[in-house]
């Protein structure tokens, strides 16, 4: 039997399984069978997940997890994929079938993970795992909070997000310096937005960037030369819900036509 891996690439390895079993039971099996675990480590995730009614695939980068996987018959070769998730080519995976994503998700990739997820939505209609707590309330927060920002609209815009539980500290191996939380990602029927989307991407990351100015002034090279009317002009991006954006875009995608 192989000794556990060496925390590797950010990875904190969870060690309760009570926790464990309480993410995996988060899992929607009915969106999809199909699912793709990202980061297994050292498996206590893992064994949960085989006692659910889906088929599962795993992408783990480091070597040593990958070892200790099989060599502890955790899951054969044949479903690990020694890769980088960021890179990855799903319709290999699973071809054009739709899959879920779980995971203990490594901190310094999470906030990519998001984004390589919603870039393949058609693919992904559902994602539960666990991020920084900072970042998972981040992704949750509703307009109007302190915490709402950049990757909470963009999520939002496609994705249902709900913060489900804090997982602490001293659950992990070796512990991490901050708490943990958990969330899942259901998708929006709609797949895309009734807007340009690349747009949309610019109007909030620019409206953030400057997240102390008021619209008028944030937004105010993506005007044309114009101002907003009193409805938007005068607030700040965290006061703003998704369709908010999306009328904003709309508004400002109009203006490049004149």
């Amino acid at each position: 039997m192989r000794v556990r891996p060496k925390k590797h690439f950010g990875q904190h390895f969870l060690n309760n399984t009570g926790i464990a079993h309480k993410i995996a039971n988060g899992l929607d099996c009915n969106a999809s069978q199909n699912v793709l675990e990202i980061g297994p480590g050292t498996g206590k995730l893992t064994r949960e997940i085989l006692k659910l009614p889906c088929t599962l695939q795993a992408v783990e980068l480091d070597t040593e997890s990958v070892e200790y996987l099989i060599e502890n018959s955790i899951l054969p070769q044949e479903n690990i994929f020694q890769e980088d998730f960021l890179r990855m080519d799903f319709t290999k995976i699973f071809k054009d079938e739709q899959f879920s994503i779980i995971g203990n998700f490594p901190y310094n990739i999470s906030s990519q993970i998001v984004f390589k997820i919603i870039e393949n939505r058609h693919y992904i209609p559902f994602m539960t795992g666990m991020f920084q707590r900072e970042l998972a309330r981040r992704i949750c927060s509703p307009e109007g909070s302190k915490e709402y920002g950049i990757i909470s609209v963009i999520t939002q815009a496609f994705y249902t997000a709900e913060y489900n539980f804090t997982v602490h500290e001293k659950e992990f191996n070796p512990p991490p310096k901050v708490k943990s939380g958990v969330i899942t990602l259901r998708r929006k029927k709609e797949l895309y937005l009734d807007c340009d989307e690349s747009l949309f991407i610019t109007v909030v990351k620019t409206a953030f960037n400057q997240r102390r100015k008021t619209l008028s002034n944030s937004l105010k090279k993506l005007l044309n030369g114009q101002k907003l009317d009193n409805n938007f002009g005068s607030l700040r991006p965290e006061q703003l819900h998704v369709s908010e954006f999306i009328y904003l875009t709309n508004y400002i995608h109009s203006l490049a036509k004149e």
